[in-house]
Protein backbone atom coordinates (compact mmCIF):
# COMPACT_ATOMS: atom_id res chain seq x y z
CA UNK A 1 0.00 0.00 0.00
CA UNK A 2 2.92 2.37 0.71
CA UNK A 3 4.26 2.26 -2.82
CA UNK A 4 0.49 2.96 -4.07
CA UNK A 5 0.31 5.62 -1.95
CA UNK A 6 3.89 7.36 -2.46
CA UNK A 7 2.90 7.43 -6.15
CA UNK A 8 -0.72 9.01 -5.66
CA UNK A 9 0.55 11.74 -3.72
CA UNK A 10 3.18 12.49 -5.91
CA UNK A 11 0.68 12.30 -9.00
CA UNK A 12 -2.09 14.29 -7.24
CA UNK A 13 0.12 17.05 -5.90
CA UNK A 14 1.70 17.95 -9.64
CA UNK A 15 -1.96 17.81 -11.02
CA UNK A 16 -3.17 20.06 -8.90
CA UNK A 17 -0.45 22.11 -9.33
CA UNK A 18 -1.24 22.61 -13.01
CA UNK A 19 -4.36 24.99 -11.80
CA UNK A 20 -2.63 28.33 -11.54
CA UNK A 21 0.74 27.30 -12.15
CA UNK A 22 3.43 29.27 -13.13
CA UNK A 23 6.27 29.13 -15.38
CA UNK A 24 9.29 28.54 -12.49
CA UNK A 25 7.12 26.17 -11.03
CA UNK A 26 5.12 27.82 -8.48
CA UNK A 27 1.53 28.45 -7.79
CA UNK A 28 -0.81 31.92 -7.89
CA UNK A 29 -3.95 30.42 -7.14
CA UNK A 30 -6.20 33.43 -5.42
CA UNK A 31 -9.69 33.21 -4.19
CA UNK A 32 -12.66 33.42 -6.86
CA UNK A 33 -10.25 33.94 -9.79
CA UNK A 34 -10.26 31.96 -12.86
CA UNK A 35 -7.61 29.63 -11.40
CA UNK A 36 -9.33 29.13 -8.27
CA UNK A 37 -12.54 27.83 -9.89
CA UNK A 38 -10.82 25.56 -12.25
CA UNK A 39 -8.65 23.60 -9.26
CA UNK A 40 -12.04 23.21 -7.52
CA UNK A 41 -13.94 22.33 -10.50
CA UNK A 42 -11.33 19.48 -10.94
CA UNK A 43 -11.23 18.48 -7.58
CA UNK A 44 -15.13 18.09 -7.73
CA UNK A 45 -14.66 15.53 -10.66
CA UNK A 46 -11.84 13.92 -8.50
CA UNK A 47 -13.92 13.53 -5.72
CA UNK A 48 -17.20 12.27 -7.87
CA UNK A 49 -14.27 9.62 -9.49
CA UNK A 50 -13.54 8.55 -5.70
CA UNK A 51 -16.91 7.84 -5.18
CA UNK A 52 -17.89 10.60 -2.79
CA UNK A 53 -21.05 12.44 -2.30
CA UNK A 54 -19.72 16.26 -4.10
CA UNK A 55 -21.50 19.50 -2.41
CA UNK A 56 -20.20 23.30 -1.99
CA UNK A 57 -21.51 25.88 0.40
CA UNK A 58 -22.64 29.79 -0.37
CA UNK A 59 -18.38 30.86 -0.15
CA UNK A 60 -17.24 27.82 -2.77
CA UNK A 61 -15.71 25.53 0.19
CA UNK A 62 -16.00 22.07 -1.69
CA UNK A 63 -16.71 18.79 0.35
CA UNK A 64 -16.66 15.49 -0.83
CA UNK A 65 -18.80 13.50 2.13
CA UNK A 66 -19.12 9.43 2.69
CA UNK A 67 -22.34 9.06 4.08
CA UNK A 68 -22.30 6.99 7.68
CA UNK A 69 -24.56 4.30 8.36
CA UNK A 70 -25.74 5.35 11.91
CA UNK A 71 -28.62 8.02 11.66
CA UNK A 72 -27.56 11.61 12.78
CA UNK A 73 -24.05 10.73 13.67
CA UNK A 74 -22.10 13.64 13.29
CA UNK A 75 -19.67 14.38 11.28
CA UNK A 76 -15.45 13.76 10.69
CA UNK A 77 -14.29 16.22 8.19
CA UNK A 78 -10.47 16.58 6.91
CA UNK A 79 -9.18 19.05 4.45
CA UNK A 80 -7.14 22.29 3.91
CA UNK A 81 -7.19 25.23 2.03
CA UNK A 82 -7.20 25.60 -1.96
CA UNK A 83 -5.75 29.04 -2.46
CA UNK A 84 -2.64 29.63 -2.42
CA UNK A 85 0.04 33.00 -2.09
CA UNK A 86 1.02 34.78 -4.68
CA UNK A 87 3.65 32.47 -6.94
CA UNK A 88 3.77 29.78 -3.67
CA UNK A 89 4.68 26.10 -3.87
CA UNK A 90 2.65 23.20 -4.81
CA UNK A 91 2.41 21.28 -1.17
CA UNK A 92 0.82 24.53 1.17
CA UNK A 93 -2.86 23.67 1.71
CA UNK A 94 -3.57 21.36 -1.41
CA UNK A 95 -1.33 18.34 0.37
CA UNK A 96 -4.15 18.42 3.35
CA UNK A 97 -6.86 17.85 0.38
CA UNK A 98 -5.30 15.37 -1.49
CA UNK A 99 -4.41 13.64 1.36
CA UNK A 100 -8.18 13.51 2.46
CA UNK A 101 -9.25 11.96 -0.66
CA UNK A 102 -6.68 9.55 -1.15
CA UNK A 103 -8.08 8.48 2.72
CA UNK A 104 -11.76 8.41 1.87
CA UNK A 105 -11.21 6.52 -1.43
CA UNK A 106 -9.27 4.01 0.27
CA UNK A 107 -12.08 3.57 3.16
CA UNK A 108 -14.64 3.55 0.89
CA UNK A 109 -13.17 0.77 -1.10
CA UNK A 110 -11.65 -1.37 1.47
CA UNK A 111 -14.22 -1.24 4.16
CA UNK A 112 -17.25 0.70 2.55
CA UNK A 113 -19.59 2.90 4.22
CA UNK A 114 -18.82 4.09 7.69
CA UNK A 115 -20.59 4.31 10.78
CA UNK A 116 -19.80 8.54 11.37
CA UNK A 117 -20.02 10.37 8.18
CA UNK A 118 -17.07 11.20 6.98
CA UNK A 119 -15.77 14.41 4.58
CA UNK A 120 -12.96 15.94 3.06
CA UNK A 121 -13.04 19.80 2.11
CA UNK A 122 -11.10 21.75 0.26
CA UNK A 123 -12.01 25.11 1.71
CA UNK A 124 -11.77 28.10 -0.23
CA UNK A 125 -9.42 30.54 1.10
CA UNK A 126 -6.92 30.62 4.18
CA UNK A 127 -4.07 32.49 3.31
CA UNK A 128 -5.41 36.48 2.57
CA UNK A 129 -3.87 36.80 -0.61
CA UNK A 130 -6.07 38.57 -2.85
CA UNK A 131 -7.94 40.40 -0.12
CA UNK A 132 -7.00 41.07 3.34
CA UNK A 133 -9.29 38.74 4.81
CA UNK A 134 -7.78 35.19 6.51
CA UNK A 135 -9.98 32.12 7.10
CA UNK A 136 -12.97 32.86 4.67
CA UNK A 137 -13.93 29.65 3.78
CA UNK A 138 -12.85 27.84 7.72
CA UNK A 139 -14.45 31.37 9.24
CA UNK A 140 -17.94 31.02 7.62
CA UNK A 141 -18.16 27.67 8.20
CA UNK A 142 -17.53 28.23 12.10
CA UNK A 143 -19.30 31.34 12.32
CA UNK A 144 -15.86 33.33 12.92
CA UNK A 145 -16.74 35.13 9.57
CA UNK A 146 -19.89 36.21 7.58
CA UNK A 147 -21.11 36.88 4.10
CA UNK A 148 -22.91 39.66 4.63
CA UNK A 149 -19.37 41.29 6.36
CA UNK A 150 -17.06 42.13 3.85
CA UNK A 151 -18.29 45.32 2.78
CA UNK A 152 -15.84 47.93 1.12
CA UNK A 153 -13.10 45.08 1.02
CA UNK A 154 -11.32 45.11 -2.30
CA UNK A 155 -8.39 43.74 -3.91
CA UNK A 156 -4.79 45.46 -5.45
CA UNK A 157 -7.59 45.77 -8.64
CA UNK A 158 -9.95 47.60 -6.59
CA UNK A 159 -12.28 45.04 -7.10
CA UNK A 160 -15.09 44.57 -4.09
CA UNK A 161 -15.12 41.50 -2.11
CA UNK A 162 -18.93 40.89 -3.20
CA UNK A 163 -17.98 41.10 -6.41
CA UNK A 164 -15.44 38.67 -7.20
CA UNK A 165 -17.84 35.80 -5.34
CA UNK A 166 -20.53 36.57 -7.30
CA UNK A 167 -18.54 36.64 -10.57
CA UNK A 168 -17.18 32.96 -9.19
CA UNK A 169 -20.56 31.79 -8.69
CA UNK A 170 -21.00 31.86 -4.53
CA UNK A 171 -22.41 34.62 -2.44
CA UNK A 172 -25.90 33.78 -3.40
CA UNK A 173 -29.06 33.34 -0.72
CA UNK A 174 -30.30 29.92 -2.35
CA UNK A 175 -27.27 28.34 -2.24
CA UNK A 176 -26.42 26.09 1.03
CA UNK A 177 -25.83 27.99 3.81
CA UNK A 178 -21.86 27.58 5.16
CA UNK A 179 -22.75 27.40 8.80
CA UNK A 180 -21.75 23.82 10.08
CA UNK A 181 -23.23 22.23 13.54
CA UNK A 182 -22.98 18.31 13.13
CA UNK A 183 -18.90 18.27 12.79
CA UNK A 184 -17.68 15.90 15.61
CA UNK A 185 -13.84 16.71 14.63
CA UNK A 186 -11.85 18.41 12.17
CA UNK A 187 -8.30 17.07 11.37
CA UNK A 188 -5.69 18.95 9.13
CA UNK A 189 -2.61 17.60 7.12
CA UNK A 190 -0.51 20.32 6.35
CA UNK A 191 3.58 20.59 5.27
CA UNK A 192 5.87 22.04 8.15
CA UNK A 193 6.66 24.86 6.31
CA UNK A 194 9.47 25.50 8.79
CA UNK A 195 12.65 23.06 9.10
CA UNK A 196 12.34 21.42 12.61
CA UNK A 197 11.30 17.93 11.60
CA UNK A 198 13.52 17.87 8.92
CA UNK A 199 16.93 19.07 11.08
CA UNK A 200 15.55 16.21 13.95
CA UNK A 201 15.27 13.88 11.19
CA UNK A 202 11.87 13.07 12.88
CA UNK A 203 8.74 11.69 9.86
CA UNK A 204 5.71 13.35 11.35
CA UNK A 205 5.32 16.59 14.38
CA UNK A 206 1.72 16.22 16.07
CA UNK A 207 0.70 19.70 16.48
CA UNK A 208 -0.52 20.90 20.21
CA UNK A 209 -1.15 24.46 19.27
CA UNK A 210 -1.18 27.36 17.10
CA UNK A 211 0.63 31.17 17.49
CA UNK A 212 -1.76 33.61 18.09
CA UNK A 213 -0.98 36.36 15.18
CA UNK A 214 -2.12 40.25 14.69
CA UNK A 215 -1.98 41.80 11.40
CA UNK A 216 -1.95 45.88 10.61
CA UNK A 217 -1.99 48.08 7.84
CA UNK A 218 0.06 51.50 9.24
CA UNK A 219 -0.63 54.65 6.43
CA UNK A 220 2.00 57.86 7.26
CA UNK A 221 0.86 60.73 5.78
CA UNK A 222 4.27 63.32 5.32
CA UNK A 223 4.78 65.86 2.58
CA UNK A 224 6.44 65.07 -0.95
CA UNK A 225 8.61 67.52 -2.43
CA UNK A 226 11.71 67.68 -4.94
CA UNK A 227 14.37 65.93 -4.24
CA UNK A 228 16.94 68.75 -4.96
CA UNK A 229 15.04 72.04 -3.64
CA UNK A 230 14.15 70.69 -0.57
CA UNK A 231 16.57 71.06 2.34
CA UNK A 232 17.08 67.75 4.42
CA UNK A 233 15.63 69.45 8.01
CA UNK A 234 12.77 71.11 5.94
CA UNK A 235 11.48 67.52 5.10
CA UNK A 236 8.36 65.79 6.03
CA UNK A 237 9.65 62.38 4.49
CA UNK A 238 7.58 60.03 5.07
CA UNK A 239 9.56 56.65 4.04
CA UNK A 240 12.60 58.20 6.93
CA UNK A 241 9.87 58.23 8.84
CA UNK A 242 8.39 53.90 7.99
CA UNK A 243 12.64 53.68 8.29
CA UNK A 244 12.88 54.13 11.74
CA UNK A 245 9.53 52.82 13.24
CA UNK A 246 10.89 49.41 11.11
CA UNK A 247 14.19 49.68 12.63
CA UNK A 248 12.57 50.27 16.31
CA UNK A 249 9.86 46.91 15.26
CA UNK A 250 13.16 44.88 14.89
CA UNK A 251 14.79 45.69 17.96
CA UNK A 252 11.85 45.79 20.18
CA UNK A 253 11.14 42.17 18.58
CA UNK A 254 14.55 41.00 19.54
CA UNK A 255 14.88 41.88 22.81
CA UNK A 256 10.98 41.46 23.82
CA UNK A 257 10.68 37.53 24.16
CA UNK A 258 12.44 34.65 21.83
CA UNK A 259 9.01 33.32 20.54
CA UNK A 260 7.57 36.51 19.55
CA UNK A 261 8.56 37.44 15.69
CA UNK A 262 7.30 40.53 14.04
CA UNK A 263 7.56 41.26 10.10
CA UNK A 264 7.05 43.61 7.59
CA UNK A 265 6.16 42.14 4.88
CA UNK A 266 4.19 45.11 2.47
CA UNK A 267 5.88 48.52 1.94
CA UNK A 268 4.28 51.24 -0.90
CA UNK A 269 5.93 54.54 -1.19
CA UNK A 270 4.01 57.54 -2.93
CA UNK A 271 4.21 58.50 -5.41
CA UNK A 272 7.40 56.06 -5.60
CA UNK A 273 9.62 58.08 -8.16
CA UNK A 274 13.32 57.95 -8.02
CA UNK A 275 13.70 62.49 -7.34
CA UNK A 276 10.45 62.78 -5.07
CA UNK A 277 10.77 62.90 -1.41
CA UNK A 278 7.77 60.21 -0.11
CA UNK A 279 4.21 62.15 1.10
CA UNK A 280 3.17 58.53 1.63
CA UNK A 281 4.07 55.14 2.48
CA UNK A 282 2.18 52.27 3.02
CA UNK A 283 3.54 49.18 4.94
CA UNK A 284 2.33 45.95 7.07
CA UNK A 285 3.28 44.59 10.30
CA UNK A 286 2.53 40.98 11.30
CA UNK A 287 3.50 40.12 14.57
CA UNK A 288 2.94 36.42 16.47
CA UNK A 289 3.51 35.02 19.85
CA UNK A 290 1.89 31.75 21.21
CA UNK A 291 1.36 34.10 24.90
CA UNK A 292 -2.19 36.15 24.09
CA UNK A 293 -1.09 38.59 26.77
CA UNK A 294 2.87 39.33 25.63
CA UNK A 295 1.11 39.59 21.97
CA UNK A 296 -1.37 42.04 23.09
CA UNK A 297 1.59 44.12 25.36
CA UNK A 298 3.71 44.12 22.27
CA UNK A 299 1.64 45.41 19.68
CA UNK A 300 0.10 48.09 22.12
CA UNK A 301 3.77 48.87 22.46
CA UNK A 302 4.82 48.92 18.93
CA UNK A 303 1.57 51.47 17.96
CA UNK A 304 2.30 53.63 20.77
CA UNK A 305 6.09 53.63 19.87
CA UNK A 306 5.11 54.46 16.06
CA UNK A 307 2.49 57.48 16.80
CA UNK A 308 6.14 58.77 18.76
CA UNK A 309 8.15 58.49 16.20
CA UNK A 310 5.63 60.16 13.74
CA UNK A 311 4.53 62.93 16.28
CA UNK A 312 8.55 63.64 16.40
CA UNK A 313 9.16 63.70 12.37
CA UNK A 314 5.80 65.68 12.17
CA UNK A 315 4.19 63.00 10.44
CA UNK A 316 0.42 61.40 10.36
CA UNK A 317 -0.15 58.17 11.10
CA UNK A 318 -3.16 55.82 11.20
CA UNK A 319 -3.50 52.14 11.15
CA UNK A 320 -5.99 49.48 10.81
CA UNK A 321 -5.83 46.45 12.27
CA UNK A 322 -7.16 43.45 9.87
CA UNK A 323 -6.23 40.35 11.41
CA UNK A 324 -6.98 39.10 15.34
CA UNK A 325 -6.74 35.96 16.19
CA UNK A 326 -6.01 34.26 19.36
CA UNK A 327 -3.07 31.74 20.66
CA UNK A 328 -5.08 28.11 20.09
CA UNK A 329 -4.56 25.00 21.86
CA UNK A 330 -5.77 22.19 19.98
CA UNK A 331 -7.51 18.75 21.05
CA UNK A 332 -5.64 17.01 23.49
CA UNK A 333 -7.10 14.14 23.40
CA UNK A 334 -7.18 13.69 19.67
CA UNK A 335 -3.48 14.76 19.85
CA UNK A 336 -2.85 11.72 22.05
CA UNK A 337 -4.56 9.80 19.99
CA UNK A 338 -2.60 10.63 16.99
CA UNK A 339 0.83 10.11 19.24
CA UNK A 340 -0.69 6.57 19.55
CA UNK A 341 -1.16 6.16 16.21
CA UNK A 342 2.56 7.25 15.25
CA UNK A 343 3.61 4.95 18.07
CA UNK A 344 2.09 1.82 17.13
CA UNK A 345 2.77 2.21 12.98
CA UNK A 346 6.24 3.16 14.36
CA UNK A 347 6.51 6.62 12.97
CA UNK A 348 8.89 9.17 14.54
CA UNK A 349 7.23 12.21 15.38
CA UNK A 350 7.43 14.82 18.20
CA UNK A 351 4.71 17.70 19.62
CA UNK A 352 5.42 21.33 18.56
CA UNK A 353 3.95 24.22 18.16
CA UNK A 354 3.23 25.74 14.77
CA UNK A 355 4.41 29.64 14.31
CA UNK A 356 2.16 29.86 10.86
CA UNK A 357 -1.56 30.08 10.96
CA UNK A 358 -3.72 27.48 10.11
CA UNK A 359 -7.84 26.66 9.61
CA UNK A 360 -7.14 24.38 12.11
CA UNK A 361 -7.17 27.17 14.81
CA UNK A 362 -10.07 28.26 13.93
CA UNK A 363 -12.21 25.05 13.75
CA UNK A 364 -11.06 24.50 17.35
CA UNK A 365 -13.49 26.65 18.57
CA UNK A 366 -16.35 24.88 17.07
CA UNK A 367 -15.60 20.98 17.43
CA UNK A 368 -12.17 18.81 18.58
CA UNK A 369 -9.49 19.50 16.40
CA UNK A 370 -5.96 18.15 15.44
CA UNK A 371 -2.72 18.63 12.87
CA UNK A 372 -0.42 17.23 11.56
CA UNK A 373 3.11 17.91 10.42
CA UNK A 374 4.99 15.84 7.61
CA UNK A 375 8.58 17.99 7.04
CA UNK A 376 9.49 20.65 4.75
CA UNK A 377 12.41 20.13 2.78
CA UNK A 378 14.93 23.14 3.78
CA UNK A 379 11.99 24.28 5.62
CA UNK A 380 10.87 26.20 2.47
CA UNK A 381 7.38 27.51 1.84
CA UNK A 382 5.69 29.91 0.23
CA UNK A 383 7.94 29.79 -2.73
CA UNK A 384 8.16 27.54 -6.09
CA UNK A 385 11.05 25.46 -4.00
CA UNK A 386 8.39 24.49 -1.39
CA UNK A 387 8.71 20.75 -1.47
CA UNK A 388 7.84 17.42 0.40
CA UNK A 389 9.09 13.62 -0.54
CA UNK A 390 6.49 11.68 -1.95
CA UNK A 391 7.36 8.71 0.90
CA UNK A 392 6.99 11.42 3.72
CA UNK A 393 3.67 12.82 2.23
CA UNK A 394 2.82 8.75 2.22
CA UNK A 395 3.51 8.85 5.97
CA UNK A 396 1.24 11.48 6.61
CA UNK A 397 -1.85 10.03 4.68
CA UNK A 398 -1.13 6.16 6.82
CA UNK A 399 -1.45 7.67 9.82
CA UNK A 400 -4.61 9.98 8.53
CA UNK A 401 -5.91 7.15 7.33
CA UNK A 402 -5.91 4.91 11.07
CA UNK A 403 -7.22 8.13 12.34
CA UNK A 404 -10.14 8.30 10.26
CA UNK A 405 -10.60 4.71 10.54
CA UNK A 406 -10.72 4.78 14.05
CA UNK A 407 -13.11 7.72 14.48
CA UNK A 408 -15.62 6.59 11.51
CA UNK A 409 -15.63 2.96 11.71
CA UNK A 410 -14.59 1.86 15.09
CA UNK A 411 -16.85 4.34 17.50
CA UNK A 412 -20.00 4.49 18.65
CA UNK A 413 -22.23 7.30 18.30
CA UNK A 414 -20.76 8.42 21.62
CA UNK A 415 -20.28 12.18 21.19
CA UNK A 416 -17.16 11.67 23.41
CA UNK A 417 -13.83 11.37 20.75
Amino acid sequence: MNNQLILEAETYINWLGKFGGQPNGGVTRLLYTTEWRQAQQALAEKMSECGLQVYDDRVGNLFGRLEGTIPHARTILTGSHIDTVKNGGKYDGAYGIIAGIIALDFLNKTYGSPKRPLEVVALCEEEGSRFPLTFWGSGNITGHHHIRKVDGIKDANDIRFEDAMLQAGFGQVAQKDCIRLDLAAFIELHIEQGVVLERQGVKLGVVESIVGQKRYTFIVDGEAGHAGTTPMHMRRDALTGVAEMIKQLEKSALRYHDQLVATVGFIEAIPNASNVIPGRVIFTVDTRHTNEKLLNQFAIGMISRFHEIAAARQLNLSVQMWMDETPTQLDVSLTARLENICQSQGVSYQRMISGAGHDSQIFQALCPTVMLFVPSRDGISHSPLEYTSPEDLAVGILVLIELLYQLGYEENTDENL
